[in-house]
């Protein structure tokens, strides 16, 4: 292991022994009638946006976990043993994923018919808890997810002393793993990075060789990014100085994916500034591509603009949410939600493909990309 991972793991291991310590402390000093764990709130409330970085990050609101407290107890208790994980992962020189540390701590307690976890997205909050209230990131816990993500173009890596060129990896692409920091860019002759939400449509710039005409770097997200692929956009564009175009569904969804690339989410609102990459700039689709390209006949109509209570639900309701976000606050982006709003319609990338199967490769993006049609 090289002594740079040596040293992180020993700062990380005087972390979670920190939180250890602290406990035992509270106990020595029969405290155990409140034994506490104290963690940062998580939460819209404690989210602050800095327009100057153009990115998010967490407040210093924590919400503390007693032992003693019946609805807090499981979460104390999930925490202690994710805790516990993640230290005899350090110390082992271990890795795992998420996945297998809980299945790993997915048991019965003794004497008791009940899990202690339920489901994994109990273990992968308490996973981020443990983040803020450590300071350490998932990686550096020795915790990875399972890929998600593709890349193609003409960009050499060196992972981990083999060289992988991204053009010759056929229509699978390389697949992008949750740890990423440690890539070294060999050699990269890309003009841009264009990150695509959906994977069809990866497939169909890939088909139509849209990476070798154009020069271009191609990443699918597959839906919302994982915190590998939003990694890898922030270090491609920072060591490579690349510019990144954002290609997304125009719906409410497909603007919230640009808006967590471009300045980070809510959830990982303390990791912005490694995962969260303000120079990003979307390219489309936009309500405005509707007229300029006749796409009325193929646009899909907003689903529940109601509920039996008469509030908005599922896009009409996301609509407003995002909407409301201060870093989406921005007049052309207050234009395209209300367009949407008023239209009653979203508009899918696979729309294009009623221009023609290539267009998409051959038109649209050249065409965006030349004359500079940009959300920002």
């Amino acid at each position: 292991m090289p002594k740079k991972d040596l040293d992180n793991d020993s700062k990380t291991l005087e972390r979670l022994k920190h939180l250890g310590k602290s406990l035992r402390k509270q106990l020595s000093d029969n405290e155990d009638d409140n034994l506490t764990i104290d963690t940062k709130v998580r939460s819209k409330s404690n989210v602050n946006y800095d327009e100057e970085e153009g990115r998010l990050s967490l407040g210093d609101r924590y919400s503390t976990r007693k032992f003693l407290n019946i609805s807090h107890a499981r979460k104390f208790m999930q925490t202690t043993l994710v805790a516990s994980k993640t230290k005899e992962l350090v110390e082992s020189g271990r890795t795992a994923s998420i996945r297998e540390v809980y299945y790993q701590l997915k048991h019965s307690v003794p004497g008791l018919d009940e899990n202690t976890f339920e489901d994994q997205d109990e273990s992968n909050n308490v996973v981020v808890d443990i983040e803020t209230a450590t300071g350490a990131i998932r990686e550096d816990l020795h915790l990875f997810a399972e890929p998600k993500g593709t890349l193609f173009g003409p960009v050499v890596i060196n992972d981990s002393g083999d060289e992988i060129d991204c053009m010759k990896m056929g229509t699978s692409g390389l697949s992008i793993p949750s740890i990423v920091d440690h890539y070294k860019f060999v050699e990269c002759e890309a003009d841009f990075l264009l990150v695509v939400e959906t994977s069809a449509m990866v497939n169909r710039l890939v088909e139509e060789d849209f990476h070798k005409d154009q020069n271009a770097i191609i990443l699918g997200t597959g839906g919302q990014p994982a915190r590998g692929a939003r990694r890898l956009i922030n270090i491609m564009h920072e060591r490579l100085d690349l510019p990144v175009y954002v290609f997304t569904d125009g719906d409410p969804w497909g603007y919230y994916i640009y808006s967590v690339l471009k300045s980070g989410s809510m959830s990982l609102a303390f990791q912005s500034d490694r995962l969260a990459t303000p120079e990003a700039k979307l390219i489309g689709m936009t309500m405005e591509d509707i007229e300029e390209y006749d796409l009325h006949h193929v646009t899909e109509d907003l689903k529940g603009k109601s509920d039996d209570n008469g509030g908005p639900t599922k896009d009409y309701k996301r609509i407003n949410d995002v909407m409301d976000y201060e870093w989406m606050q921005k007049e052309e982006w207050q234009k395209q939600f209300q367009k949407m709003l008023d239209m009653g319609v979203r508009v899918e990338q696979q729309a294009l493909a009623s221009q023609s199967l290539e267009f998409v490769a051959n038109e649209y993006l050249p065409r965006k990309i030349e004359n500079e049609e940009f959300l920002d």
